[in-house]
């Protein structure tokens, strides 16, 4: 015997008009405050990753020649002295500059999975915390280690990358369980528009404290924002709580809310086999490496096409450098609230939501990084190409960025860690086709090449996704076999659970066999 119930995917959510009596818990409440503590968590992260690239100019000595470029198809518009030699502390050649920023990845992608399965299992609090901390330390220390060894220097930032690597995922399972429905995409999204909010403002403190001579220049820049990271932990530490109910001040009304549509915690054995195998998971695998792909070609290779061909140094002009990411900012916001608001009100499920937002933040990026190419040598046209791009890449964020929670409240932090370890390949791998490509000829030819890649991994993302994308809950998220609990009697208690709390829900098809 079979029992059915029932499905419609590609349905509006229910109305919270006519969901029964659940209650909506309104106003300011302690969701909000965590998301808050999350947003400036991530600030302070994204501060102390992104710091050392404007020090680097302080720390290093070198010579700026503009004559090294191989084209000369734009004409140079630069008038300041093209050799200028600059006296810094160590003599660093460009290749061993390269591994010094990029060792941070070799760390931050091996935390991401182990880092979602260890908040699913301890806590997310604690995981997240000491996350930031564990970077903060190894900040305060990176004075010291890059003026004892370029070797120890390395390491240090290798350690800061596996502090770092664990924290999205660790948010994401604290969202798992601490996201209501209806404000799922608008608090996940605020939290993580912190890190495009701490690149914006880093940059000119970190430019002003190297010039400044603050507590000795450059090391001021480690200084200052390890400092930081510091109070932020022990104001995280006192104020979050795993979930709704561990807060020992949160309101009987603002935790039913929250746990009528997440539920509660629970110590579930994660199911690797059913995760590798759904397609939705792979379809944000595949979308989260797309933008990823498309992101670092914009951020890290494109100045460099900038200075090299076009004779623009984007990197000269601080307003210019963090209009980019101040745009990302304002279409992660934008696109959460928006996405909140599509369902909430019943317009779209929580599929084409998330299609829509998906589609839109890879597809417009892909057709404007096309257009770059044919901008020619207009540095303003170029310059407003790459801001509109990550404007509409921000849209992702009401997009794939939220649907590991969709699909599993439960396991939404190891989902997390997988898509974000898909998604730190292209932090190696983008440069290193973008070298090949232009290397021996640096000319906007070859640089049409490199934009129609980051284009066809853009769209073919977008088209990946909305084709295996789901918004609904899979069966797998409540499916506990190693302790004996069958399939049938998780669906048949949610389903209970629901009806007496009056949950708005998404309606799900969960085929269940009787013996």
């Amino acid at each position: 015997m079979t029992k059915m119930i029932q499905s419609d995917e590609n349905a509006p959510l229910i109305s919270q008009k006519s969901a029964g009596p659940e209650k909506v818990h309104k106003g300011w409440g302690y969701r909000h405050v965590l998301a808050f503590l999350a947003f400036f968590g991530f600030f302070n992260v994204y501060c102390m990753r992104v710091n050392l690239s404007v020090a680097m100019v302080d720390m290093v000595k070198h010579i700026n020649d503009s004559n090294n470029s191989t084209s000369d198809e734009c004409p140079d518009s630069n008038t300041v002295n093209s050799t200028k030699e600059h006296v810094g502390e160590f003599g660093w050649s460009r290749d061993l500059q390269g591994y010094v920023l990029g060792s941070f990845f070799y760390g931050y992608i091996l935390t991401q999975i182990p880092g979602g399965y260890l908040a699913e299992k301890f806590g997310a609090k604690f995981l997240f915390g000491f996350g930031v901390l564990c970077t903060a330390v190894f900040t305060l220390l990176t004075p010291l280690a890059a003026r004892w060894n370029v070797g120890v220097f390395i390491a240090v930032r290798v350690l800061e990358g596996l502090g770092e690597g664990v924290t999205f995922p660790a948010m994401h399972a604290m969202w798992g369980k601490w996201g209501p429905l209806y404000e799922r995409s608008k608090l996940t999204g605020f939290s993580y528009t912190g890190a495009q909010m701490g690149t914006v403002i880093s940059m000119p403190i970190s430019a002003y404290l190297c010039d400044s001579g603050f507590l000795g220049g450059w090391p001021s820049v480690f200084y200052v924002f390890g400092a930081l990271a510091c109070v932020w932990f022990i104001l995280w530490m006192m104020m979050a709580y795993n979930t709704p109910a561990d807060h020992p001040h949160i309101s009987v009304e603002e935790r039913e809310y929250i746990e009528s549509s997440v539920g509660r915690k629970e110590d579930l054995a994660t199911p690797w086999g059913p995760i590798l195998r759904c397609p939705a998971v792979w379809a944000i695998n595949v979308a989260h490496f797309a933008n990823n792909w498309g992101f670092y070609t914009m951020l890290t290779s494109l100045p460099g096409y900038m200075k090299n061909v076009l004779k623009f140094d984007l990197k000269t002009n601080a307003l210019l450098s963090a209009l980019p990411y101040l745009g990302c900012w304002l279409g992660q916001n934008c696109s959460s609230f928006t996405a909140d608001y599509l369902r909430s009100n019943h317009y779209l499920s929580t599929q084409a939501t998330r299609r829509l937002l998906t589609v839109f933040g890879l597809a417009v990026p892909g057709i404007l990084m096309i257009c770059i190419q044919f901008a020619g040598c207009n540095h303003t046209v170029i310059v407003a190409l790459l801001v509109l791009c990550l404007t509409a890449g921000g849209f992702t964020m009401g997009g794939f960025q939220v649907n590991h929670i969709d699909l599993s409240p439960n396991f939404a932090g190891v989902l997390m860690g997988m898509s974000n370890t898909w998604a730190t390949i292209p932090g190696f791998l983008g440069p290193e086709v973008v070298g090949w490509l232009t290397t021996k000829h640096d000319t906007r030819q070859q640089w049409q090449i490199v934009f129609y890649i980051a284009a066809a991994v853009y769209i073919s993302g977008a088209i990946i996704y909305c084709i295996f994308a789901r918004g609904t809950e899979q069966p797998w998220n409540n499916l506990e076999q190693s302790q004996g609990v069958s399939f049938k009697r998780a669906v048949d208690t949610e389903v209970s659970v629901n009806r007496n709390r009056g949950t708005d829900r998404e309606k799900r098809l969960v085929t269940v066999s009787y013996d």
